[in-house]
């Protein structure tokens, strides 16, 4: 079920990904609880009145929001090779995650905001379709290597999909959260600065924990 309106629908393409734009930035630059509304409408050059006919409330606009950045995570998964080598899968997987959470900061703190307490009851509204299409991809994807002899015989298949969804978090966070960044800096000093060489080292550590 979307969160906004069929009136959002009726409008160009160019003026609702301007209006999830401002969005975006309103909501990653100042939290759910203190974003207007108002402003979004203002810098879209709408009035209130028209994006209150767009969504029913700051809630569902921020939920739509969400939605929209979890569509393109499904295209950065579906664009994920679908066989090969275990190692180049999990490598191309956590440099996806470095490439979409540099070309979406804003839109990928958005999402790893919805993790909190506080807007738990947010997340709870949304569907689970995001974490659906990763725990298939991880499952099906180690599943194939044990069978293939690439991985231990023995492995918790469902615990080690979420070993490595973990990691994909904690790495697109140091990519686009500026604590976290500041917090990376303290464990790997300069070896931080190069996130393509951070997420080969972090593959080589997986595939010890998992071989």
């Amino acid at each position: 079920m979307p969160f906004h309106k069929e009136t959002f629908d009726r409008i160009s393409e160019d003026k609702r990904d301007h209006i999830f734009t401002l969005a975006v930035s309103e909501f990653a630059g100042n939290g759910y609880a203190a974003a207007s509304i108002n402003q979004i409408a203002r810098k879209a050059g709408i009035s209130i009145g028209s994006m209150y006919s767009y969504f029913d409330s700051k809630e569902d606009l921020f939920l739509a929001v969400v939605d929209k950045g979890y569509e393109l995570l499904e295209r950065v998964f579906h664009g994920l090779r679908q066989e090969g080598p275990f190692r180049e899968q999990l490598l191309e997987l956590l440099n996806a995650a470095v490439w979409y959470a540099q070309r979406h900061p804003d839109m990928n703190n958005l999402y790893l905001s919805m993790m909190t307490e506080e807007l738990a009851p947010l997340a709870m509204r949304l569907s689970s379709r995001a974490e659906k299409v990763s725990v298939e991809y991880y499952q099906r994807m180690l599943s194939r290597a044990v069978q293939q002899g690439e991985l231990r015989p023995d492995l918790d298949v469902p615990m080690a999909a979420y070993l490595i969804d973990n990691n994909v978090l904690l790495l697109q966070l140091a990519c686009s959260s500026g604590y976290h960044q500041y917090r990376l800096q303290h464990f790997l000093a300069q070896r931080a600065e190069d996130k393509q060489q951070l997420a080969a080292q972090l593959c080589d550590m997986i595939m010890r924990s998992l071989t």
